[in-house]
């Protein structure tokens, strides 16, 4: 099926970004902790979330952070991660301590999300070797309750994984939020392998450690959860799983999970009927590439990128192996479109981390955003790359094609460094998508989205009842006056290890009236509002 045509030509303005992470007050610089050995995990931290904690109706930012190596198996001593709240004037202030946010271990993601439906949003930070549940008090403290809630990422076997991300999605239909958490690799100091010249060291491919698998609670709705990974065919399934995005790509009603895995195949974990997953990524079109390899799958989101209805993905990998853009062709098909499209061949000279479908320039379709960096520290010794590397940005051409827009963006986007982990959100609520950026070694990236604002938005948060209170699985479709019809769901789990803003973005390009927005909620129920007025923040309750 062809993409949807605009039946009225959109503000063609430049997509510009503007790095203010100097006058923001967020000190932040990643630590991984690198020693000379250059082991495995101090490549892949870096996970960032854009989240309202306080609902003010302004995001704040979280950082995880890692922790030095020798002594990592006894909890210290960390760098300790950061939270950072908007004064809703273009500066933050730190309020960790208050807050009660630091952890004390190597951390690696995070995932946002009111799990207890109490109408304050929690979070679940992911790491090497310790995950934590911090609870959201509602009096600008949090609370870990990882041993109560039983989320401590214990595997099957009694051991903790090592995790890098997470998704809070509502795999039942039940109204309450459920937990995936993304395993990586069997790594500890004592199986630490060494790769590369004394001196050179390499981050060692991940070839040489065994697949771990992933995690499922379930929500109990009384504070705890319930491992259900064996009882819904999850845990049977191992990867070297680098993020993960949800959607109901065959729109039966139920969110599917699917898992980028490095040097794996990836996982599409069809759900049925809330009750237990089948593994379809290979029948699917989307574990391998067209040649059947499978490469360094990294970070992903799950969206319709062309306006057909159907969700679609995209996918970072490693320098020389290209991004994809996994088309979903319906029937439960996919085929990857990246060269066609025009992402295929720029993406081969980079090495991307986090990725994000959104729609920068509010014309009515989602560009895309990726956060590259290479894996290596010392690439430079052995391959004409270079280890710290600008970020991009690809314009949407309508909803077939992408071009490489990042010339025309920005110096902040010209800036070459060891990026990691992105969130996204309009963190100063003027109508266009922020991105936060994690950065090994440097500050990290407040990068506002400055583009001429000549084309129209709004933003949409969704407020259960029958539902999880975030609305997370809603599906909304959004119909422009002129005719355009556009597709997105409520998630917070985009790109690598981070979590992103739950209010769902549309850019209506010159329409100045929506005709129609139709929410299907978790709970089955439908909603339409009609004749809304643009340029807004439309919370809607389910009814």
């Amino acid at each position: 099926m062809l993409a949807q045509k605009s039946p009225v030509r959109p503000a063609r303005s430049p997509i510009r970004f503007e790095n203010r992470q100097a006058p923001s007050g967020v000190r932040f610089v990643l630590n991984n902790g690198t020693t000379e050995d250059k082991p495995i995990i101090d490549s892949m931290l870096g996970g960032v979330a854009v989240f309202d904690y306080d609902n003010d109706g302004y995001l704040d930012i979280y950082f995880t952070n890692g922790a030095g190596i020798p002594s990592l198996e006894k909890n210290g001593p960390a760098f300790y991660n950061r939270l950072f709240h908007n004064n809703r004037d273009g500066t933050f202030t730190d309020v960790t301590q208050r807050a009660g946010v630091k952890g004390d271990g190597y951390s690696m993601g995070v995932a946002a999300a009111d799990y207890d439906n109490d109408g304050w949003t929690d979070l679940y930070v992911t790491g090497v070797n310790r995950n934590i549940l911090f609870h959201n008090n509602g009096n600008g403290t949090f609370t870990d309750v990882t041993e109560k809630a039983g989320v401590g990422g214990i595997t099957s076997g009694g051991k903790k994984a090592w995790s890098v991300a997470a998704a809070w999605v509502d795999y039942n239909n039940d109204g309450l939020l459920d937990l995936f958490v993304a395993n990586y690799v069997d790594w500890s100091v004592a199986k630490n392998r060494l790769c590369g010249d004394p001196g050179r060291r390499l981050s060692c491919t991940p070839e040489l450690y065994d697949p771990l698998p992933n995690i499922l609670y379930r929500n109990n709705g009384d504070g705890t959860f319930t491992d259900v990974s064996q009882a819904t065919r999850v845990a049977q399934h191992l990867g070297k799983a680098m993020s993960v995005a949800i959607a109901d790509y065959d729109g039966d009603g139920f969110t599917d999970i699917f898992v980028a895995n490095d040097r794996e195949p990836n996982s599409l974990f069809h759900n049925l009927s809330g009750k237990e997953f089948a593994e379809v990524g290979m029948e699917s079109g989307v574990a391998l590439t067209d040649d059947g390899l499978a490469v360094s799958s990294m970070g992903s989101d799950f969206r319709d990128v062309n306006n057909d209805g159907r969700p679609d993905l995209v996918v970072t990998s490693l320098q020389g192996e290209a991004f994809h853009y996994f088309l979903n062709l319906g029937g439960g098909l996919f085929s990857d479109r990246a060269y066609p499209a025009g992402l295929g061949y720029p993406s081969t000279r980079m090495s991307g981390w986090s990725i994000g479908a959104y729609d920068f320039d509010n014309d009515g379709f989602k560009d895309l955003f990726t956060a590259n960096s290479h894996v290596h520290e010392n690439v430079q010794f052995y391959w004409p790359e270079q280890y710290r590397q600008p970020n991009a940005v690809f314009r949407n051409q309508g909803g077939e094609r992408f071009s490489d827009a990042t010339s025309n963006a920005g110096a902040a986007l010209r800036e070459a460094a060891a990026h990691r982990g992105s969130a996204f959100g309009d963190l100063n609520n003027d109508g266009k998508v922020d991105v936060v950026v994690s950065v090994i070694g440097a500050p990290a990236e407040l990068l506002y989205n400055t583009s001429p604002a000549t084309n129209h938005w709004i933003l949409i948060q969704t407020v259960g009842k029958a539902s999880n209170r975030d609305g997370i699985g809603t599906r909304i479709k959004l119909t422009g006056q002129s005719g355009l019809t556009q597709y997105n769901q409520v998630t917070t789990s985009v790109g690598y290890a981070s979590s992103s803003d739950k209010r769902v973005q549309f850019g209506l390009g010159a329409d100045r009236r929506i005709r129609e927005i139709e929410l299907r909620w978790p709970s089955g129920k439908v909603q339409v509002l009609k004749d809304i007025a643009v340029d807004q923040v439309l919370k809607v309750v389910e009814e």
